[in-house]
């Protein structure tokens, strides 16, 4: 037994040895590098283990007639490399905090489509769906590739009961990508595209509502929206995303009469501006509905609050002016 002590201590103190003489060595290395040299990359290089960042290609509608095809119904492209198709669920009626909320205001399903230079394309949405419609629809999604990377709401307490669900899926083939995220919709009540009705007058006073928010939005479908667009470059993975997919702040006001709106809105947010954010909210009276991310992978890391207010236009986009004021944003008109 004692020569077998003898042994260990004699191991332990090579072991010692070898760790102090491998220290001395790398000390004048490590101090010669320095901990921002050791662990920094050049700006917009990827890190280790990542893949070099592809950008967007500029395409038109003829590129996605195979997709408009699958999808069964036709779309518009944005900013020249993002092609969106809309599918408002005018089957719902649903009611919350009192309001008969319109398919514009927060019951539309948008999907989009980015070519990239290698020549692939990446789909991202958000999808409606209702409780009932939520498990089948997952599961004819994961049957068919297409990764679901948020679950959440946009409205409080609503009647029915009614979720909102993130896509994405990536790949060679765009017919193919639309066509598994066809499968799921065909799991629920989505009706089929409808011409473009009359345009809707929107009753708000725009003026009013664009001087107190210092920005200028735009009616739509009988809303008045304001988008935000994030000024960083942000990037899903290896894919670089064109401005304003998946990182935009939105707010949509819904005419409810005598200037009064239904706001439902969207930030998106660094960590860093989270707090200040939704303090900025809640001091202007304006209800929380969600915390939570849209990406998986997004770089900067991004989070989104979803909110609700009913009250006076004006006073409403004065209200929610602070919390932009609080993001890194730019008006996108």
């Amino acid at each position: 037994m004692t020569g077998d002590r003898q042994q260990d201590t004699q191991a332990r103190a090579i072991t010692s040895r070898r760790r102090v003489l491998t220290a001395a060595a790398l000390t004048p290395v490590l101090a010669a590098a320095g901990p921002a040299t050791a662990c920094t990359l050049p700006a917009g290089m990827p890190g280790p283990g990542h893949r070099r960042r592809v950008k967007p290609v500029p395409t038109g509608l003829a590129d996605w007639a195979a997709v408009a095809k699958a999808l069964g119904r036709t779309g518009n492209m944005l900013r020249g490399t993002t092609y969106h198709t809309s599918f408002p669920r005018r089957d719902l009626h649903v009611v919350s905090d009192g309001v008969v909320v319109t398919p514009e205001l927060a019951l539309g399903t948008h999907v989009a489509f980015v070519r990239y230079a290698d020549g692939s394309t990446m789909l991202m949405g958000d999808v409606v769906v209702t409780e009932h419609e939520l498990q089948q629809v997952t599961d004819a999604w994961q049957a068919h590739g297409i990764e679901q990377t948020a679950l959440h709401k946009h409205l409080l307490a609503q009647i029915p009961d009614i979720w909102w669900i993130h896509v994405h899926a990536h790949g060679h083939d765009a017919a193919a990508l639309a066509r598994g995220l066809r499968a799921g919709f065909d799991r629920t009540g989505t009706p089929p595209a409808q011409p473009p009705g009359p345009r809707v007058p929107v009753d708000l006073n725009i003026a009013g509502m664009e001087a107190a928010l210092g920005a200028k939005g735009s009616p739509d479908d009988g809303l008045y929206k304001v988008i935000f667009v994030r000024r960083e470059t942000i990037a899903d993975g290896h894919l670089i995303l064109p401005p304003g997919l998946g990182s935009t702040s939105a707010l949509n006001f819904q005419p409810l009469g005598g200037g009064r709106a239904a706001l439902s809105g969207d930030c998106a947010m660094l960590a860093g501006e989270v707090q200040n954010v939704l303090k900025a909210l809640r001091r202007g009276g304006i209800k929380l509905v969600e915390l939570h991310n849209h990406h998986l992978a997004d770089d900067p890391r991004l989070f989104f609050t979803h909110f609700w207010a009913v009250g006076d236009g004006v006073e409403l986009a004065r209200a929610v002016r602070p919390a932009m004021d609080a993001t890194n944003v730019v008006p996108s008109g």
